[in-house]
């Protein structure tokens, strides 16, 4: 006897077989970009993996956090970089006020400050948080294109000048009190022209 024909069946919701690390920082990253809280558990199930295999792969969930965090942050710079219209300190200064615009007004990253208050501004504005180092090695990194280029003169050493790029837009961005975005960008973009030593 012929067998019947097969017919398509729809995919069962459920647990993704054999899912990833980057399938589970790709979930995470997708969760805080929907403003939804990343959730070990959650993920987990969604994506049928063990609790004990993330935290294997990222420590804590703080760690996975990290890494989110590092992830969209570079998201941000990239896509200024790309986008900034001059050369030398003309180009830093728009670079800046785009990735600065960007995370005022980035409802994923309100929602995190306003719903986990205290492991927010750890893990976004401390030296001791996986994002502000990568902060300053990424507008370091901007400044020296510049630089060699031979298009900017920096008036201190990168290192020095890209951290103080980055705690500037810390202060204004984030108010440390009441652990939401302050944005007063404008005001912020006329003092890092000051330290660039452009015009505003």
């Amino acid at each position: 006897m012929a067998r019947p024909a097969e017919t398509p069946i729809a995919r069962a919701r459920g647990p993704k077989p054999g899912a990833s690390r980057d399938d589970v920082l790709a979930a995470a990253i997708e969760r805080y970009l929907s403003s939804e809280r990343v959730d070990v558990q959650a993920l987990a199930a969604d994506l049928g993996v063990g609790r004990a295999t993330i935290y294997r792969w990222f420590s804590s969930r703080e760690g996975l956090l990290g890494e989110v965090l590092v992830a969209t942050a570079e998201q941000v710079v990239a896509s200024a970089r790309r986008q900034a219209r001059g050369r030398g300190g003309r180009r830093l200064l728009d670079t800046f006020d785009r990735i600065n615009r960007t995370l005022a007004s980035a409802p994923a990253l309100r929602h995190f400050l306003q719903d986990e208050r205290a492991t927010a501004l750890r893990m976004v504005a401390s030296g001791a948080g996986p994002v502000q180092p990568e902060m300053v090695r990424l507008i370091k990194e901007i400044i020296e294109d510049e630089a060699e280029a031979g298009r900017y003169n920096p008036p201190t050493d990168t290192e020095t000048l890209a951290y103080a790029v980055v705690k500037l837009a810390e202060a204004f961005i984030f108010n440390d009190a009441i652990a939401d975005i302050q944005g007063d960008v404008d005001r912020l973009r006329d003092i890092e022209a000051a330290l660039l030593g452009v015009s505003a």
